[in-house]
């Protein structure tokens, strides 16, 4: 039973429509909305509160691909949370592999290094007391018939997930959809190293599938954002069973956080080459996610960053 919640990337898409849902659940008692912008967060607060009937809904300002805003909204939170979702991220804009002032990619720290520090103070804080669920994505196995390629690390080195974190992986004009691929698996490996280091904590990786009306395409090219946002995604791919609806997407979050026979550690995601249906455990068909020795390097490198 998780009644108090914080969710990222909480305005838009899958994190606000996984609120509503969990909004529905007798025991929430309290969803706090993690989001960049204010004015987009009393909208959806709004939004939320008359939909679901429930005034449980607090804004946290933040801001996941900075780390200091990310130990500043962590240092003003006035409670625990039982459950974390980590949903914010994208594609990182026109120029993925564009350093932070952090030296990660721009990719990189929209999507895994201010939830990795969030983590980690919450835990400092003995805020965190139940489950963390991270977003990841079919891409970090692949999925043939969308013409996605499995991640092909060399080595799964710290000194490998290094360089996918700071773009030097990546040659100039790299594809954002490889290189987000190769960032959700590196996270999703990290995030199964920290379920053996705490494991009082659950840790879940958990995609939402293909998913029409996700906000995560909003940072592609113009014509790759036009082709999969408002064709590909909304028209063509649910005609051959190749995507859901949102609200299908922000139920597997929910379960996630909420089905305690989910093992701590996995990775859950549609079944080989496919991007709905029920999830199942990835390791089944790509090995290489339980070899804890590549989980450990993935959390090392992590940690170079993260500190």
């Amino acid at each position: 039973m998780n009644e108090t919640i914080l969710i990222t990337g909480a305005n838009a898409g899958l994190g606000k429509d996984a609120a509503r849902q969990l909004a529905l659940l007798a025991e929430t008692k309290k969803i706090y909305l993690g989001c960049r912008n204010e004015a987009k967060a009393q909208a959806a607060k709004t939004e939320l509160e008359q939909v679901t009937g429930r005034s449980i809904f607090e804004i946290m300002i933040v801001d996941v691909s900075k780390p200091a805003s990310v130990r500043s909204a962590i240092d003003k939170l006035s409670q625990p949370v039982d459950a974390l979702i980590m949903n914010a991220g994208g594609m990182g804009g026109k120029n993925p592999t564009e350093l932070t002032s952090d030296g990660v990619s721009s990719i990189f720290a929209a999507n895994v290094l201010g939830h990795a520090v969030m983590v980690e103070e919450l835990l400092k804080a003995d805020k965190l007391k139940k489950v963390a669920m991270y977003a990841s994505s079919e891409g970090a196995r692949g999925v043939k018939k969308m013409g996605m390629k499995r991640p092909d690390l060399k080595t799964n080195s710290v000194e490998e997930f290094v360089s996918i974190f700071d773009g030097s992986n990546f040659d100039e004009g790299a594809d954002g959809m490889e290189i987000y691929a190769y960032v959700k698996y590196a996270a999703t490996m990290w995030m199964s190293a920290m379920a053996r280091k705490h494991p009082e904590i659950r840790f879940i990786s958990m995609s939402p599938g293909a998913t029409s009306g996700t906000q995560v395409m909003n940072d592609l090219p113009p014509i790759q954002k036009i082709m999969y946002k408002y064709i590909g995604f909304p028209i063509l791919m649910p005609l051959l069973g190749m995507s859901h609806k949102l609200e299908k997407g922000a139920q597997r979050y929910v379960k996630a956080i909420s089905d305690e026979s989910l093992i701590t550690g996995t990775f859950y995601a549609s079944s080989e080459n496919k991007l709905t249906g029920p999830v199942m455990d990835q390791a089944t068909f790509f090995t290489e996610m339980n070899t804890a020795s590549f989980q450990d390097n993935a959390h090392a490198a992590i940690q170079q960053f993260a500190v």
